[in-house]
C-alpha cells in the first residue's frame, strides 16, 4: 500500500496491470481486466460479448441480487432457472427453460450466467453442452469461487468469459469493492477494457458507449499481496468444512452436497434444516453468529416479483430459501471455535431429537 501511495498513481496504474497479469496467470488465462466491483464485472462481461437490449440471459434466482443487476444493466432480460441439491444451476432446468420459448418481447436467447455459489462450481460440462447446443455465450460468475475446481479445471476457465468480485469477505478479498473480468480471448478483453473507461481507445475519445468501472491501485496492491495465500486459505476452509462434515453427520441438519470431481472452496458452509430459524436463534444465544445466503429468492423480492419472466418451476430454489443457514467459516477461524459451533449444533440436535428437524434431498 505504501508503494502504491508513493507512486502518485492511484487509478489503472502499475499495480492494477501487475495484478491483472498475476491473477490471469493463476487462472491459466491470458487476460484479466480489473474493474470496480463484481456487479460491474458481470455487466462488462456480457457487454463485451455484445449482449444487450432484445437479448435473453439465463441465470439462477438462488444468488446474490448482483447477478441479476448486472444482467439488467445491459438492457437484456434475465430468465431465471432452478438449482439442484448443490445449490447451483440445474442443467435440466436450463434445458427446460430454453425449450419453453416464452421470452418476453421475443427476446432472443443469447447467454447464460452460471453462478458458482458458496464455493462450488456448477455442473459445467453439462451446462456447456446445453449452452453450445443452443448457441449461447457462457459467462461464469465466480464471485464466490476463487480457486474452485471441477474435474481439475478452475472456475473461470470453462466459458467464454468470467466475472470475479473482490468484496472484502470473498475468498480473495480487497479492503473495499473491486472486481475483474477474466477471459482467454484477447478481443473480449480489449472490449472490456474499452467499456470500463467510457469506451476510450484513445484517451478522452469514446469509440463506444462505456462506463466508469476501474479497479484502483490501492486495492490492486492489497490483492497482489493476498493472492499468494489464496490456495492456503482455501485449504484451511476445506479443513474446517471436513470437520463440520465429520461431526455433523447424522445430526438434525443436512450438510452441503459436494458434486463428484469438485474441489469446493467453501466461501460459505451452508447447512439446511426445517427448523432453521430456531437453530439460528439457538446459536446466537450461545454467541455464534450465522447468516442466510440468501433469504429471499430474487424472483420473490419486492423489486422483482411479478416483473421477471418465470418460464420453469423454481421449486428447489423456493424450498431451500426457508432452510439454508451459513455457519462460520473463514481461514482464521480456530479449531476451538469450530468445535464450539459443532458442540452447539449437536446440543441443539439432541434437544430436537425425535422431531422432524432435518431435510431431505433438494430435488
Amino acid at each position: 500500500m505504501r508503494r502504491a501511495l508513493d507512486s502518485g498513481w492511484y487509478i489503472l496504474g502499475p499495480e492494477v496491470r501487475a495484478f491483472e497479469a498475476e491473477f490471469a496467470s493463476y487462472l491459466g488465462l491470458r487476460e484479466g481486466v480489473g474493474v470496480a466491483s463484481g456487479t460491474d464485472a458481470v455487466e462488462l462481461a456480457l457487454r463485451a460479448l455484445g449482449v444487450g437490449p432484445g437479448d435473453a440471459v439465463y441465470t439462477v434466482s438462488n444468488t446474490a441480487v448482483a447477478t441479476v443487476v448486472g444482467v439488467e444493466r445491459t438492457g437484456a432480460v434475465p430468465i431465471l432457472v432452478d438449482v439442484d441439491d448443490t445449490y447451483t444451476l440445474d442443467p435440466a432446468s436450463l434445458a427446460e427453460a430454453l425449450a419453453a420459448d416464452q421470452r418476453p418481447g421475443g427476446a432472443r436467447p443469447r447467454a447464460v450466467v452460471v453462478v458458482h455459489l458458496y464455493g462450488q462450481p456448477a455442473a459445467m460440462s453439462e451446462i456447456m453442452r446445453i449452452a453450445r447446443g443452443a448457441g449461447l455465450f457462457v459467462v461464469e460468475d465466480c464471485a464466490q469461487a476463487h480457486g474452485a475446481r471441477q474435474d481439475g479445471r478452475l472456475a473461470a476457465t470453462w466459458g467464454d468469459i468470467a466475472a470475479f468480485s473482490f468484496y472484502p469477505t470473498k475468498n480473495l478479498g480487497a479492503l473495499g469493492d473491486g472486481g475483474l473480468v477474466a477471459t482467454d480471448d484477447p478481443a473480449l478483453a480489449a472490449r472490456a477494457r474499452e467499456l470500463r473507461q467510457y469506451g476510450w481507445r484513445d484517451r478522452y475519445v469514446s469509440a463506444v458507449v462505456g462506463m466508469n468501472s476501474r479497479l484502483d491501485e490501492l486495492q490492486a496492491a492489497v490483492l497482489r499481496a493476498k493472492l499468494p495465500y489464496l490456495d492456503e486459505d482455501n485449504a484451511r476452509r476445506r479443513a474446517i468444512a471436513a470437520r463440520y462434515e465429520a461431526r455433523l453427520a447424522g445430526s438434525a441438519v443436512t450438510t452441503p452436497a459436494v458434486a463428484s470431481g469438485v474441489e469446493h472452496v467453501f466461501h460459505q458452509y451452508v447447512v439446511r434444516s426445517f427448523r432453521r430459524d430456531e437453530l439460528m436463534a439457538w446459536l446466537l444465544e450461545r454467541g455464534i453468529s450465522t447468516a442466510i445466503h440468501y433469504p429471499v429468492p430474487i424472483h420473490m423480492q419486492p423489486a422483482y416479483a411479478g416483473r421477471l419472466p418465470i418460464v420453469v418451476e423454481l421449486a428447489v430454489t423456493e424450498r431451500i430459501a426457508g432452510e439454508i443457514l451459513s455457519l462460520p467459516i473463514f481461514p482464521s477461524l480456530s479449531d476451538d471455535d469450530v468445535n464450539l459451533v459443532i458442540e452447539a449444533l449437536l446440543e441443539w440436535s439432541e434437544s430436537v431429537s425425535g422431531i422432524a428437524a432435518g431435510v431431505g434431498p433438494a430435488q
